[in-house]
């Protein structure tokens, strides 16, 4: 073969690898994930991760609810234009004021693991990844297994309660749950495991109240509420009642993080409409079936492989966000 002829091949080979790199490194940023590691910090910020714990740690013990409003709070800011701390941001109209947020908990918890961290290490943790790690510290707090968390988000620049309409809701259908779940590259499976993360927590009985006395405008209950639970739940939530009064999720272990939901799905005991579906379909039952018994040992190591992959919705790295000053503004 000629020598230029090489030489064009070589040039030629060296352009597709060019191009091919740019197109893979360009899907992996909008597909979240690409950027983030474990040990992000390990150089700049090593004590991150015990801040953050700490702070965890002291507001649990104080108010155990805290706990699952960190796990629901890390849940909707990644469904909502990625893991960015987005619902941090305070304002007229941001996410924070939204209705799906509006009880939500564990935001002082943040703020203070934050301050701390800015004096340890000014402007180099996000408060993404601060957020991250609460709702890991979170579940170990309360019995579950810790897992590691790939850190490097930036904190996002917009935050607009109108964005949270693709919030999963209380009553919605499985086809729509899945599809929710789909547009964030999660799957059935991860849909099943992380509403797991309802077995710590309470929900309002405004979300159960519809279940008890008028499902479908039947005037009647849901029919796929355990007839003996049924009685416990309307003496919580009486008809016409105090419709902020809280609900156990998963009765009998509100503040265990175990697989004891699934097992009160499987019994008709699930609380909130969404959660007892997963049960009644065949499409999400498998994946229910696979943690019940001696099974729900898998339930933590999938808990948190979920957790991760979720965590890497939509992520910003580099100039596609910021590292705030406090977790409350963008600077």
């Amino acid at each position: 073969m000629e020598v230029s002829s090489l030489s064009k091949m070589v040039a030629l080979l060296v352009l597709l690898l060019a191009t091919f790199t740019t197109l893979s490194l360009g899907q992996s940023n909008r597909g979240g994930g690409g950027g983030t590691r474990v040990g992000f910090y390990s150089s700049t910020c090593p004590s991150v991760e015990s801040i953050v714990q700490s702070a965890v740690q002291s507001a649990v013990q104080a108010n155990p609810t805290i706990a699952p409003g960190l796990l629901r709070m890390f849940f909707h800011d990644c469904f909502v234009n990625g893991c960015d701390a987005s619902i941090l941001i305070e304002g007229a109209s941001t996410e924070k004021t939204a209705g799906p947020n509006s009880l939500l908990r564990g935001f002082e918890v943040i703020d203070a693991a934050k301050s701390q961290l800015e004096t340890a290490c000014p402007g180099v943790v996000s408060c993404a990844d601060i957020v991250a790690l609460a709702a890991r510290d979170s579940v170990v707090q309360t019995g579950g297994r810790s897992w590691q968390v790939p850190l490097g988000r930036r904190d996002g620049l917009v935050s607009q309660a109108s964005d949270t309409a693709n919030l999963p809701a209380f009553n919605d259908p499985i086809s729509i749950q899945i599809t929710k779940f789909a547009d964030k590259g999660l799957n059935t499976q991860d849909l099943v495991t992380l509403v797991g993360g309802h077995t710590i927590g309470t929900a309002a009985c405004l979300f159960i109240s519809v279940r008890l006395y008028n499902f479908n405008n039947t005037n009647g209950p849901d029919p796929d509420i355990n007839q003996a639970f049924l009685p416990q739940l309307r003496a919580l939530c009486p008809n016409g009642g105090d419709g902020l009064r809280r609900v156990a999720l998963d009765t009998g272990s509100v503040n265990s993080f175990d697989s004891s939901f699934y097992e009160n799905l499987r019994n008709g005991r699930g609380v909130i409409e969404s959660d007892a579906k997963l049960w009644s379909d065949r499409r999400t039952q498998r994946y229910v079936q696979g943690f019940l018994g001696q099974a729900g040992s898998r339930f933590n190591a999938e808990f948190g492989r979920a957790m991760v992959k979720m965590g890497n919705v939509e992520v910003k790295i580099g100039t596609q966000g910021e590292i705030r000053r406090v977790c409350t503004a963008t600077n």
